[in-house]
């Protein structure tokens, strides 16, 4: 099957709607890795349309602080302020779909976590050392993760022997016989110093991977977010791609 791997949308809906875009008519299915709400502007719509394709979706740690799940006290100001207006304005709907998400689930060859496999809520993967120690957590070939809004290639070759890659954009990669660790990077608020939009196509036939990025506009995201009085810090960062 052809898949669209995508993860922290924040609320970040022309980000989202040029993901969408950019990848029609090239993948069957979404696999969210959560975080679909938090920092940005459009919480009830992005819940909406990612709910109206065949999808499965993680639950992440904003998903959690906004439904009351986690203690807000662990976030910063700014992000503790954007989950307090995303309470304000959530619809029930949206609120009764965010409960219903897991933050960590294995389909087929593929373990599913938001943050990590050994921490799926909050741990991130972009050291060396943390990635050695989460793969003894899961059993599967393949992880798939979020979190960090770095795109991420990490390969085992060996157990305390692995490869850290940079993403290499618009080129299929084959993961067959290797123990991998993906991260396809933020849709909604990347922190890699590119602002553009971050996705994965995966297909789990053919066993290939491929990054992509996506030019959205930012400054409709940012209009919005000034509208909504939502922190300043938050509505630069966008642009800076961090």
């Amino acid at each position: 099957m052809r898949i669209l791997v995508i993860s922290d949308i924040h609320a970040n809906l022309p980000a989202f709607e040029a993901v969408l875009a950019v990848t029609d008519g090239q993948w069957d299915r979404i696999w969210f890795l959560g975080d679909l709400v938090g920092y940005g502007p459009n919480p009830n719509e992005c819940v909406s349309l990612l709910r109206d394709f065949d999808h499965i979706s993680l639950c992440g740690n904003h998903d959690c602080a906004v439904l009351e799940k986690l203690d807000i006290d662990e976030f910063n100001d700014d992000a503790r302020a954007a989950v307090l207006w995303t309470r304000s304005v959530l619809t029930e709907e949206s609120r009764d779909y965010l409960a219903a998400l897991v933050s960590k689930r294995i389909v087929d060859d593929f373990t599913l976590a938001h943050a990590s496999p050994r921490h799926p809520l909050w741990e991130y993967i972009i050291d060396y050392e943390t990635a050695a120690a989460n793969f003894a957590h899961f059993d599967t070939p393949y992880c798939l993760v979020g979190h960090s809004h770095y795109p991420l290639h990490v390969i085992e070759d060996a157990p305390d022997d692995l490869r850290i890659l940079p993403p290499v954009y618009g080129e299929k990669f084959s993961l067959e016989e290797q123990k991998v660790i993906l991260n396809p990077g933020s849709v909604g608020q990347p922190r890699d110093d590119d602002p553009r939009a971050a996705y994965a196509l995966l297909d789990t036939e053919k066993l290939n991977w491929q990054f992509g990025r996506v030019v959205y506009p930012i400054e409709a995201t940012q209009r919005q977010m000034r509208e909504a009085g939502l922190p300043s810090a938050l509505i630069g960062r966008l642009a800076m791609g961090w």
